[in-house]
């Protein structure tokens, strides 16, 4: 089975994006040119009507400038932070794993984390680790395209997945999955521990901190992420041997913030490498106080009752998983944790310039959770 994977002629990636070369390889199938947004409606009424969200993109939103204020504010109160975290798990990783490792950020949430991870390692550990970043779609699994891609050309590296945060923890079990289908499929072993900024969800091992806070790459789409667009997954576009594909977004490198976002954060790591170690070193030595738990899921569970919510996909718990409602779906409310919760800023001009009302959640385990409208209630 392995020589199998090892045989399979794979394409060689396409080069896109804005971050630097040295920084990431998107393992992706290009897809710009394609006309696949629809409107926020349009989309929101297809996908409850039973259409997979990776078949079509949202409009890419174009921030006001408050709110790209909002963003840079966000980066400069909370670069140290971010980088705390990066440190932490990134020093995890090497505890863990050794220096014997390659990079898999999952596309694209995840893509600016793996970077400064690799960044990290550059600067304050001496150590050079490739870095690719690949699509993972709830519902349809990873791309196997790209995991074999990597261990063809790292095969005696090991794969750490790398994402931005957690909500319901609906990609550390796809991945879970895929792990399962690797093995069975290839007989090859591909760890499915997930390494995340923050993990309010409880459901990683491998995380920086575990509150709820603002990860400035949260705040914006394309425009934080490499100018790339969510993945793509369409069998009339993507073929048997096809990498997940992706729009790249050319027509926005004015307001590109990519590269600004990474190097702010990365300027920061000599500041924050000696926490960094006591914290990572603190954190192995006590496996037991970090495993994951999945409360998260647990409070979902208990928000759908309060609010009779059908469908537990219409709840989308944490800053993250919020922005990205207010920024793609068609909200019916958002609920948070207090009014006066600093993450939560852009989260309330947001939820002002779309008209969607925000209530109190006493006892919430998050700082916020994003529900979605029903379009079967609405209609």
């Amino acid at each position: 089975m392995l020589t199998n994977l090892m045989s399979r002629r794979l394409p060689e990636p396409p080069h896109m994006g804005s971050y630097r070369a040295e920084d990431v390889r998107f393992v992706l199938k290009d897809l710009s040119g394609l006309m696949m947004e629809q409107g926020t409606e349009d989309r929101e009424e297809a996908i409850q009507a039973g259409v997979h969200y990776s078949e079509m993109l949202p409009l890419e939103y174009r921030p006001s400038d408050a709110y790209i204020q909002l963003f840079h504010q966000a980066l400069t109160d909370n670069a140290e932070r971010v980088a705390l975290a990066v440190g932490i798990v990134a020093e995890l990783i090497r505890l863990k794993r050794g220096d014997n490792v390659v990079l898999a950020s999952l596309a694209r949430a995840g893509t600016p984390v793996g970077i400064l991870i690799k960044r990290y390692w550059r600067e304050i550990c001496q150590l050079e680790a490739p870095h690719y970043s690949i699509s993972i779609i709830r519902g349809k699994g990873i791309d196997e395209n790209a995991v074999c891609y990597m261990l063809q050309q790292h095969p005696d590296r090991q794969i750490q997945f790398v994402d931005g945060w957690t909500g319901k923890g609906a990609i550390r079990t796809v991945l879970m999955q895929a792990s399962d289908h690797m093995f069975s499929k290839y007989g090859v072993q591909v760890d499915d521990d997930l390494a995340v900024l923050a993990d309010p969800g409880r459901c990683s091992d491998t995380y920086g901190t575990r509150e709820d806070y603002l990860i400035p790459s949260a705040c914006l789409n394309s425009t934080v992420s490499g100018l790339i667009s969510r993945t793509v997954h369409r069998a009339d576009l993507i073929g048997a041997d096809d990498y997940h594909g992706a729009k790249f977004y050319r027509e926005w490198q004015q307001e590109d913030l990519s590269n600004l976002f990474v190097d702010t954060v990365s300027g920061c790591f000599a500041r924050i490498a000696a926490e960094a170690k006591v914290k990572a070193a603190y954190a192995y030595a006590h496996p037991r106080e970090h495993r994951a738990t999945w409360r998260g899921l647990e409070d979902v569970v208990g928000i759908q009752d309060r609010f009779g919510i059908h469908n537990v996909n219409l709840i989308k718990p944490g800053v993250g998983e919020t922005t990205r409602v207010l920024l793609r779906r068609v909200p019916w409310k958002i609920i948070v944790d207090r009014l006066d919760n600093p993450s939560l800023k852009h989260i309330l001009l947001l939820a002002e310039q779309r008209n969607v009302p925000v209530e109190v959640y006493k006892g919430l385990s998050y700082s916020c959770c994003g529900l979605i409208k029903s379009m079967k209630e609405d209609a």
